[in-house]
């Protein structure tokens, strides 16, 4: 028996398309570029507040240990200063600062991709040397004639955070030295040159028992909040959204957690 020509082309196109069919649904997703897709790689430059150090150290080596092929690469200082080498053209490609007023000055210079995310938030602790030679159990003792107290300078969020105080409870200190970042406060302390400095908790638990902490209820009056974006300049924007994922995800929020951060 002879086959017709049309019932063969028939049956050929059938076997065509269903061919065609197999290999579409065999075919991978596009990758996503997650964090821990493994496709990512190059090297991320992260801004972050001085108050961060810590956290954000561990938080890049697990990012690097999640993500082969991958280098975060970080430099810490006070928020104002990061700002200050941002606009002037420093390669950044996250700022995480420890204020909501120096992330808007980025913002204001369009130097922001996309929008900024709360991820954290601090609260100031007086930090004494061990033995608490001067005495200090308040705020108000801070203000006291002879007592050697270290702040930020107002610039600095820390030092913002502490005027706020100020005004509010109408204590009015006399700092003998304003420092640029809240760990240069905390080194003040711990080497004993000063008798007492305004610091963030976080930084207070961190140092351990090389100084001591004095919580003081008025510190609820200047209550930090810590926002982190992509900086528009940036030259590997899905690797800076990575690693802003794993700050604002589980990891990071345990990590910040254990640290003492507040959620935001």
């Amino acid at each position: 028996m002879r086959i017709t020509r049309k019932p063969l082309a028939l049956l050929l196109a059938g076997v065509l398309s269903a061919s065609l069919a197999g290999c579409a649904s065999s075919t991978p997703e596009p990758s996503t570029g997650s964090a821990t897709s493994g496709q990512l790689s190059g090297t991320v430059t992260v801004f972050a507040a001085a108050s961060l150090k810590s956290t954000f150290t561990q938080l890049a080596k697990d990012f690097e240990a999640k993500n082969a092929g991958t280098k975060v690469n970080l430099s810490f200082a006070g928020s104002s200063d990061l700002v200050t080498q941002i606009t002037q053209g420093a390669p950044a490609d996250v700022f995480a600062s420890a204020d909501t007023k120096n992330m808007t000055k980025l913002v204001d210079a369009q130097l922001v991709d996309g929008t900024a995310t709360n991820f954290a938030t601090n609260v100031l602790e007086i930090a004494v040397p061990p033995g608490n030679p001067a005495s200090i159990s308040s705020f108000a003792d801070l203000a006291k004639p002879g007592v050697k107290v270290v702040t930020c300078a107002s610039q600095v969020p820390c030092g913002a955070a502490t005027d706020a105080i100020e005004r509010a409870t109408g204590a009015t200190l006399s700092p003998v030295s304003e420092e640029s970042s809240v760990t240069d406060v905390l080194g003040k302390v711990t080497s004993q040159e000063a008798d007492a400095g305004l610091v963030y908790a976080t930084d207070v638990k961190g140092a351990g028992d090389k100084v001591k902490g004095i919580p003081f209820p008025e510190s609820d009056q200047a209550v930090n909040t810590y926002p982190i974006a992509t900086v528009g300049t940036s030259k590997n924007k899905a690797l800076a959204a990575a690693f802003i994922a794993m700050v604002t995800g589980d990891d990071g929020t345990k990590i910040l957690g254990d640290a003492g951060f507040g959620a935001p």
